[in-house]
């Protein structure tokens, strides 16, 4: 076989593993669904290999397979079946679970073996011969079967520093026998890149074998490790998509794959897929209800978030001065973010990215980073609330147009009886289009209550408020205040069924706080949805 589904050459492997080694990792619980879901995201992103799972020893990995003979149609990707050689003092032809590999339907099936006398003698507790012959029989039988063949060599790097010789014989072997590739993995994940970077040389000198490498990030240098051994001479990489996986997880596939095409020029993708990176990170963190992380290199949000109005300033000039690649080549965005420590490039930059020209009004520029300035030393925080200061800036452009209605007053009841029912009524007063409301609204809690009685009186006005929806709702207790009379700051995001925006409110008294937030979400969205000026 010379190439892959996806056009590209055979010369180099993307091979993910996050249907298997990913869904070992903590809070993982993936659904033979959300493992459909996923390699199509996978196949969508043009990986040359999506490793199934473990079909014969785990249920849900058999379903998996038979599944995916009629509910996927790869158009990039070939799908791997993973399992172990034959036991000891067997046939591979007459083992359950190697058969089960064959019948799992997958083209490609990944052997794990050992490498590590240790294991072989304590864990497998069988000989050292017999490992090699239980590698030998299950790579032949599956190649004359018409299958190709990989060889994870399991703990590889902890077994050559024990015992270079056996180590390097499995290698030999298991190519010997027909896998196309011997993956060396660093099962413990304490290996650095210069250790990974030797080690791999030698190996490849030794043998000639065509190498892959398989890195946990318990070192926290998972990604570099993977880059080393690419460095080195191996053709083949094993990855999880956002870093997921056992203990502190994987090498993380859209770093790995970034850090391949964009610094070593290693075409790993088909032409064009490397701007989805992004999206399909983002969208396995939704399908294995994971929060997707932040701060992860080129895809998570804060990759190209500017913060300090040093930044800010060079940035306005010239975004490379700041930003090590143009982030659209992985699909993400420059973001600027406000804070007390925005200057007037951070301001002028970030109400740009939201459609408003503050460079012509130097006057409301100056007088918004004030504002900035002062409400965060009270506890607000509009880097996380793009509602709230879109609707500042509004105020101070056109400050006829930044609100769709007036509060004239709030009032929240709360009731608990003797048997530990709680109800909660919300009353609100506005004024809205000239006419006056009165509304009352009933609800789990008193957010809930408000929410209620906000949208009553206002969908009279604004019938899109029903579009409307509050999404999440968080609290935290600010510094430099105790206990119940502390400070809080509130976030509320809000969506309209295509975007979300979050908005922010501050208050001693956490009801206040969250209306602050809440009406701000309301008119933020009124202002999107309801054909109101988006200044």
């Amino acid at each position: 076989m010379t190439t892959q589904q996806n056009g590209l050459s055979d010369a180099f492997h993307v091979y993910d593993t996050t249907l298997r080694d990913g869904a070992q990792g903590e809070g993982m619980a993936l659904t033979v669904a959300d493992k459909l879901a996923i390699a199509k995201h996978l196949d969508d992103l043009g990986v040359g290999f999506i490793e199934g799972g473990w079909p014969g020893a785990l249920p849900k990995d058999t379903e998996f397979f038979a599944r995916a003979q009629t509910e996927l149609n790869l158009r990039h990707a070939q799908l791997v079946a993973f399992g172990s050689t034959r036991k000891a003092e067997s046939r591979a032809s007459e083992d359950p679970q190697v058969l089960a590999l064959r019948d799992s339907g997958a083209g490609t099936i990944c052997l794990v073996a050992k490498s590590h006398v240790g294991h072989v003698e304590r864990a497998l507790r069988t000989t050292l011969a017999e490992n090699l012959e239980m590698i030998t029989d299950t790579v032949t039988f599956l190649r004359a079967e018409g299958r190709r063949v990989f060889v994870d060599c399991e703990h590889f790097f902890d077994g050559y520093h024990l015992d270079p010789i056996y180590a390097v014989e499995v290698v030999r072997t298991a190519a010997a026998a027909g896998a196309d590739v011997v993956v060396l993995c660093d099962t413990n994940g304490g290996m650095l890149p210069s250790q990974v970077n030797r080690v791999v040389s030698e190996v490849l000198a030794a043998t000639g074998a065509r190498l892959g490498i398989h890195c946990q990030d318990d070192t926290g240098c998972a990604v570099a490790n993977t880059i080393a051994a690419v460095e080195a001479g191996v053709t083949h990489v094993q990855c999880v998509a956002n870093g997921y996986g056992e203990r502190t997880g994987n090498a993380n596939l859209a770093t790995v794959v970034a850090n391949l095409e964009l610094k070593l020029g290693i075409q790993c993708l088909p032409p064009g897929k490397l701007k989805e990176l992004s999206r399909v990170s983002h969208a396995i963190a939704e399908i294995a209800n994971m929060t997707p992380r932040h701060h992860l290199p080129y895809v998570g949000m804060s990759a190209f978030a500017h913060k300090a109005g040093l930044h800010a300033s060079a940035i306005k000039v010239d975004p490379d001065l700041y930003q090590h690649i143009d982030p659209t080549l992985v699909g993400n965005d420059m973001r600027m973010l406000i804070s007390e420590m925005a200057g007037r490039a951070s301001v002028e930059l970030k109400g740009k990215e939201l459609g408003h020209d503050l460079a012509a009004n130097p006057t409301a520029l100056a007088n918004v980073v004030e504002k900035v300035k002062n409400l965060e030393a009270r506890g607000y925080s509009f880097e996380a609330a793009d509602g709230s200061f879109d609707l500042l800036i509004r105020e101070e452009l056109e400050p006829e147009n930044s609100r769709v209605f007036e509060l004239e007053s709030w009032r929240v009841i709360v009731d608990r009886d003797a048997a530990g029912e709680v109800r909660t009524e919300a009353t609100v007063k506005l004024h809205a289009s000239g006419k006056r409301f009165v509304a009352t609204g009933e609800g789990n809690g008193p957010v809930n209550a408000l929410d209620m009685a906000l949208r009553q009186g206002l969908e009279q006005v604004y019938p899109d408020l029903a579009r409307l929806e509050l999404v999440d709702f968080k609290v935290r207790i600010l510094e430099g205040a105790h206990g119940t009379g502390a400070v809080v700051r509130v976030l509320v995001e809000t969506s309209d069924g295509e975007t979300e925006w979050d908005t922010v409110g501050v208050h001693e008294n956490i009801i206040e706080a969250s209306w602050q937030a809440l009406a701000d979400g309301v008119t933020y969205g009124l202002l999107r949805t309801a054909g109101l000026p988006l200044g």
